[in-house]
């Protein structure tokens, strides 16, 4: 807890002048909370003594005094508590950025067993414990230190044998703090990950609704959705009930030393002769006394709760990074697009290999194709090219280059992909074909949109291109979302573009579409391009056949063909009608 506190003090640091404001406010406010009842009891000795014309004097001036304590109050408690507040949601606010920036920049591998709720709930909800911490529970703990240490200063000096009765409670208190500490914490850990476990399932669901109304499964998805609901909230009673007999007990104890005071006091009034005033005095500082100490109860839960949620960040910012530019990486410039695999093997972790030995070179401004099965590996080669995974064996180059040796953004800036889930952002189509490239003007939009045979789709919608796609590009056909995507690759002018499955969700004349936009790219990129639809790679320069993670087959199409192999295999199923023969 020690080591989670430090780190988050070096982060909040930056917010260092509006704390020290806040803290100065918070000293002034215990100042002048400690002298506010030293005046309500010389009123009380004037009032004991009699109350004569000097006495009345002195009572308006006491009175005067009391007051502009009192407006001093309302000042001190305002600037404590909202710059303590605006430095913390300001600190919130950086947390949230730095572990959004953080995922961003992690390495695919991360987020394979990862909820995307879960970790949006860490970027929110666990993020916004933080104001718990710093608005509440620093703040609270210097005023509660600073009130205690002056309170029993002051009434040390007005009888220090009451003064150590009054602080017989207290070593119980901290020791029933201690214990609430150990038996709390794990069910705040709980109900934060439960949380993000129920969002999880409710972003899985709002983006599965399709799904789930096509096959009536409603009820059974709200009931899952319920058991996670309350799975959260069993954990937050479990915390809350520990709490509930935790808050009665300090002030239970609290209040047998409120019982010690008064019994000791009256028995000091009767034996040693101590003053009514000097009394009132103790019995209205110990309220001062026993709050900060009762008032551990709300700082211990906050703590529980706000440490909960740090370690859920921290767990990300520390999380390795994606794969960093070794020292000396150089930016690739100029880049032709020649692409070559150098005995390349590759697997998840401890897992079997995915690809096995794999070597080829693509020439710049040549079209290479990839065929063969699912799951065999094609989609992970595109990714080491972008240097999503890093290969476990052997070295990819581009124009001679080793990719560990070259730097992570100008890899990727001379490299558009074309995926089969297409992506579109929740805007316009013009947004999202400029989307990688900000500054580029409507005409280049336009003619991108036009070598990816997509502006005669784009010109016949009602509002052109300032047609909004809806979420995930809902608004379009699957044909319009992948020339869009296309549209958005060439506006890059990368040298390099990956097509992933670009026409395997499309009709016949769709995927006509799509290799016209192709064939017009072709020559002018190297293209790399994973097919299950052989038609779409019949004229790439290279077709490449993979099985089992390795390369069982190289040549173009004619090639293979007469070979007879695999490649003919596919392509004379693929050819023969449904009930044909081959």
């Amino acid at each position: 807890m020690i080591r989670t506190l430090w780190r988050l003090s070096r982060e909040a640091i930056r917010y260092r002048k509006l704390y020290v404001i806040a803290i100065l406010s918070t000293l002034a406010l215990t100042a002048v909370n400690l002298t506010a009842p030293k005046v309500l009891s010389g009123m009380t000795g004037i009032v004991e003594r009699g109350v004569d014309e000097a006495g009345l004097s002195a009572i308006r001036l006491f009175t005067a005094a009391l007051a502009g304590l009192y407006l001093l109050r309302i000042l001190f408690r305002f600037l404590s508590n909202y710059l303590a507040h605006k430095a913390a949601w300001n600190l919130v606010g950086d947390m949230r950025t730095r572990v959004y920036d953080k995922l961003e920049h992690m390495h695919l591998g991360y987020f394979h067993d990862k909820q995307t709720g879960d970790l949006m709930s860490r970027i929110v909800n666990d993020t916004r414990d933080f104001e718990l911490l710093y608005a509440h529970m620093i703040p609270e703990t210097i005023t509660n230190l600073l009130t205690f240490t002056g309170v029993m200063i002051v009434l040390l000096t007005i009888n220090w044998k009451l003064a150590l009765i009054t602080c017989a409670p207290i070593p119980l208190i901290f020791a029933s703090g201690i214990l609430f500490s150990r038996k709390v914490r794990p069910y705040f850990r709980i109900s934060q990950k439960k949380m993000g476990e129920l969002n999880g399932k409710l972003q899985d669901n709002l983006s599965g609704i399709h799904e789930i109304q096509s096959f009536g499964r409603e009820e059974y998805e709200t009931g899952r959705v319920n058991e996670r609901n309350f799975e959260h909230i069993r954990a937050m009673l479990q915390a809350l009930k520990i709490s509930a007999v935790f808050h009665p007990s300090v002030e239970f104890i609290s209040s047998l030393g409120t019982v010690l005071v008064v019994a000791f006091g009256g028995f000091l009034a009767y034996r040693e002769g101590m003053r009514v005033s000097d009394i009132v005095a103790f019995l209205l500082y110990l309220g001062l006394f026993y709050g900060p100490v009762t008032g551990l109860a709300n700082l211990l839960e906050n703590m529980q709760q706000s440490m909960a949620g740090a370690e859920r960040v921290l767990d990300v910012l520390d999380a390795p990074a994606e794969f960093l530019d070794k020292p000396g990486a150089a930016d690739l410039r100029e880049v032709k697009g020649e692409i070559a695999f150098d005995h390349v093997t590759f697997a998840y972790g401890d897992n079997a290999p995915v690809l096995r030995d794999v070597s080829f070179r693509c020439e710049p401004g040549k079209m290479l194709a990839l065929a063969g099965p699912t799951g065999v590996g094609k989609t992970t080669l595109t990714q080491l090219i972008s240097r999503f995974y890093e290969p476990t064996s052997g070295h990819i180059l581009i124009d001679g280059k080793d990719l560990n040796h070259v730097t992570l953004g100008s890899l990727r800036r001379n490299i558009s992909p074309v995926l089969q889930d297409t992506f579109l952002f929740n805007g316009t189509i013009a947004e999202n074909i400029g989307y990688a490239v900000p500054n580029a003007s409507a005409e280049e939009i336009e003619e991108a949109a036009r070598a990816a045979n997509i502006h005669d789709d784009i010109t016949a919608m009602p509002d052109g291109y300032k047609t909004q796609v809806g979420e995930r590009g809902l608004r379009l056909s699957g044909g319009q979302m992948q020339r869009v995507a296309i549209a958005r690759a060439i506006l890059r002018h990368s040298p390099i573009i990956i097509l992933d499955e670009a026409t395997a969700s499309v009709d016949v004349e769709t995927e006509r579409q799509i290799q016209k936009a192709i064939a017009g790219i072709a020559g002018k990129h190297t293209i790399i391009a994973i097919a299950h639809r052989l038609s779409t790679i019949r004229n790439a320069d290279q077709i490449l056949v993979i099985e089992n993670g390795q390369i069982t087959e190289r040549g173009t199409h004619t090639e293979l063909i007469a070979r007879g192999g695999s490649y003919a295999r596919m392509d004379r199923i693929q050819s023969t009608p449904i009930g044909g023969i081959a």
